[in-house]
């Protein structure tokens, strides 16, 4: 018998990939599973998107919506972005263009979600990190996003997304991608504030 010495980081980036992938493309989500999801139109019997707003999920930290409005200074991008879901369009924030130093945090509640050194730099105008901080966020579906070129496409299994939100408030923050050969998290600047 030959023995193979498998490292932690091997296992955990495999486990993590074999997971993702099957989140994506073999385990249907349907729309009356949950109450924390929203129909997506006519695929409704397949799959379901996460919407902060919409979720009974008992997190941490729960506003009402005029509440959240109010905590992001009535900024309706940062509302669409982290309340609805949506995407915010290239460049929207300078937290894109290089690392910083410390903690990126979520503009929702502040839990610390991502370090600087974790920083990917790309010229796409969204902010990339090779993983988030243990225990701070939570994985969702979500798809397609026009920003990244899937405009007026319907929600399968070809163009899923694996969606990223703050664990305890529930607010989106992006999606985990595959970008230039690499597994980065996918993360709206609007999203994060820096400590």
């Amino acid at each position: 018998m030959t023995q193979t010495n498998i490292s932690r980081r091997t296992l955990l980036t495999s486990t993590t990939f074999v997971a993702a992938s099957l989140e994506l493309s073999t385990r249907p989500l349907h729309a009356n599973a949950s109450t924390d999801t929203a129909p997506v139109g006519p695929n409704d019997e397949n799959f379901s998107v996460y919407i902060p707003e919409e979720s009974s999920f008992p997190y941490e930290v729960q506003r009402s919506k005029e509440e959240w409005k109010a905590h992001f200074d009535d900024d309706e991008e940062a509302y669409n972005v982290m309340r609805l879901a949506r995407t915010e369009k290239r460049k929207t924030t300078d937290l894109w263009k290089e690392a910083h130093d410390g903690d990126y945090n979520c503009r929702g509640c502040d839990l610390p979600l991502y370090e600087g050194r974790w920083f990917q730099p790309l010229d796409k105008g969204w902010v990339f990190f090779h993983q988030a901080k243990p225990h701070s966020v939570m994985l969702a579906l979500d798809g397609p996003v026009p920003q990244y070129g899937q405009k007026d496409a319907q929600l399968d299994e070809d163009n899923a997304l694996t969606e990223i939100h703050c664990r305890r408030c529930g607010s989106h923050v992006g999606h985990q991608l595959e970008v230039s050969g690499m597994f980065l998290h996918c993360i709206n600047g609007t999203a994060l504030t820096l400590a």
